[in-house]
């Protein structure tokens, strides 16, 4: 097992400080200022590299660690973050290399020990590292539209008003349903029903009639057999332009990037 955490943005610590899949090499590393500094450092670069896409980066040592953005819309809001790995069998000439480094930022270690350590690192070909941080690209993904999720359907102690005004935007939302609509159907003034709406939901009546809009085109773009074109104007957009925008906005990418990704992960 390798070890796997998810991370808050701009967490200054190593990440997998006390997983019990911990490398042991990296573990005894962590006990050193200038290794651990490096390691930080090393965090730190592959955070800021990482902040659209995946990104694997190799430590002083030549292990790979690699972080997943998590990204809710255009807001990165974490990372998944894996790695301490080789991606070739470790051998004495790169040790020597190593300790030798080691040496000369005058690291008092068990040379011993890392040794035995470094040897016992995991090791994993290119392809397999790589499969594997596809999937958590997906799991990412999933994490993203949980949260969109759960911002539509957040169960909360609602009014009756704001109750029939979901049921109405769920009835309604393949069609041009306006605010005012909205408000006329639960019998209340449009100012009055954006207050209490807001105070319920945590999500303006356009944030909301968009966020549950774009869950639909989800579940439609999951049918290879549907045009972009068609599943924007089946789930109530008025334009490409505009459809394009508010996925962009929620989903973090445009449609045609989303399907892709589902295709090529498929």
């Amino acid at each position: 097992m390798l070890p796997f955490n998810l991370r808050a943005i701009e967490a200054f610590d190593l990440p997998h400080r006390g997983d019990p899949n911990e490398n042991p090499f990296c573990a005894l590393m962590a006990h050193t200022n200038q290794s651990c500094a490096a390691c930080l450092q090393l965090q730190r670069k592959v955070e800021v590299q990482a902040k659209f896409e995946p990104k694997t980066l190799k430590c002083f040592a030549g292990l790979c660690d690699s972080a997943i953005p998590v990204r809710v819309g255009e807001n990165l809001v974490a990372f998944l973050q894996t790695g301490q790995i080789l991606l070739h069998q470790p051998n004495k000439r790169e040790f020597t290399r190593l300790a030798r480094t080691l040496i000369n930022w005058g690291v008092e270690v068990d040379l011993k020990r890392l040794e035995e350590a470094y040897f016992q690192t995991r090791v994993l070909e290119r392809k397999q590292y790589e499969a594997m941080l596809r999937l958590l690209a997906i799991f990412a993904q999933h994490l993203a539209s949980l949260s969109n999720e759960l911002m539509v359907s957040a169960k909360q102690v609602e009014s009756p008003m704001v109750s029939r005004a979901k049921l109405f935007i769920a009835q309604h939302q393949d069609e041009e349903v306006s605010l005012q609509q909205v408000s006329a159907a639960v019998n209340t003034s449009a100012f009055y029903f954006c207050k209490m709406f807001k105070e319920a939901t945590g999500l303006t009546f356009t944030d909301y009639l968009a966020r549950t809009r774009i869950e639909r085109v989800k579940n439609l773009l999951l049918n290879p057999h549907k045009r972009i074109s068609e599943v924007a104007y089946e789930t109530g957009f008025q334009s490409l332009s505009q459809f394009n925008r508010v996925f962009r906005r929620i989903a973090g990418e445009s449609p045609s990037v989303w399907r892709a990704k589902l295709a090529h992960t498929g």
